[in-house]
């Protein structure tokens, strides 16, 4: 029985890539590069099935050009914004995600934006660097302190789950806003406020845990930065859209925040040049998920929702 045809669209860990040419026909992206709409439409048409990133965009008319060959799309991502979901159940291919599999890597990064961002670990990184690190007094440097500040959680799911048991370590008190409250023992005694606004009020940091999706576009902007307390950290490892970019760094020039720290953005990759050129926004290059172990559990997770649907079963990541 001939093997179903794979395109795995990025280049991804040589474990992941070695289990997926011992179990399927794969077609590689020798070049590791993004293809543009016309590149994967050609490509997706004589696969059975795809593995992409988050950087392949499955739109409507994309999916529509693509024709009825295509069986599954098996995201290597938690996130689907990059792919048009009603249009794929319309057309009959399966999505499938990576759940659960990169929460620790993703609430790490959260708290290496949230320290970098409050003390400062941009300025201080680019003076060292750059050899003009000539002077120190008790002024010098001076961050705020995140802990037993308010830890304010936008979305608490999974990684927003995790990242605020790591924000605990710190004695920070967790607050949050979810479409559901949370049952007590997920909410490991976190507040829950039942608006945004109520929960923008108390968070000294606040971090974005919540899906990109069409309601959530921009959920932070001028309006909502004006309501968080003056001097507060913003720390985005979710999805760029979330944010008016805009609106952040009129923000940060005037002072009402502190800080910010980002590690995804509106245009990926290149990220915003106004935001680069500010001193009190400590960057990252859309690494949440960036470690070995957990890239290698996400390519796994990916093609174990792969192998249930050839197999004739229900994948357990399927999400349209």
């Amino acid at each position: 029985m001939a093997k179903p045809k794979l395109l795995i669209a990025r280049k991804l860990r040589p474990l992941v890539e070695e289990r997926a040419a011992r179990d399927y026909d794969v077609v590689l992206n020798h070049d590791d590069k993004v293809l543009s709409s016309e590149e994967l439409i050609t490509a997706c048409r004589a696969v059975d099935a795809v593995l992409p990133c988050h950087s392949e965009h499955f739109s409507a008319e994309v999916i529509k050009a693509i024709g009825s060959g295509l069986k599954i799309i098996a995201n290597h991502s938690v996130g689907t914004d990059h792919v048009d979901l009603a249009a794929a159940k319309a057309a009959g291919i399966v999505v499938t995600n990576t759940p659960d599999v990169l929460s620790d890597a993703t609430a790490e990064i959260a708290i290496l934006c949230m320290l970098g961002a409050a003390r400062r670990g941009a300025e201080g990184d680019a003076l060292v660097r750059s050899g003009q690190w000539n002077f120190w007094s008790p002024a010098f440097m001076v961050g705020r302190q995140v802990t037993a500040k308010r830890f304010g959680v936008l979305g608490m799911g999974r990684v927003g789950q995790v990242t605020a048991e790591r924000a605990r370590g710190f004695g920070m008190e967790i607050h949050y806003h979810n479409r559901r409250r949370l049952p007590e023992h997920l909410e490991k005694g976190a507040i829950f406020h039942d608006s945004l606004e109520s929960l923008l009020a108390v968070s000294d940091v606040l971090s974005l845990h919540c899906p990109s999706t069409p309601d959530n576009k921009g959920i932070i902007n001028a309006q909502t930065l004006g309501l968080l307390p003056d001097r507060a950290i913003v720390v985005n490892t979710a999805r760029g859209a979330l944010i008016d970019e805009v609106a952040l760094v009129e923000a940060l020039k005037s002072g009402k925040l502190f800080a910010a720290g980002l590690d995804v953005f509106q245009t990926e990759p290149g990220g915003n040049p106004a935001l680069a050129s500010l001193p009190n926004v400590f960057l990252l290059p859309h690494i949440g998920s960036a470690t070995e172990e957990t890239r290698d559990a996400m390519g796994f997770r990916a093609l174990d929702n792969l192998d249930a649907y050839f197999a004739g079963k229900e994948p357990a990541d399927r999400v349209a």
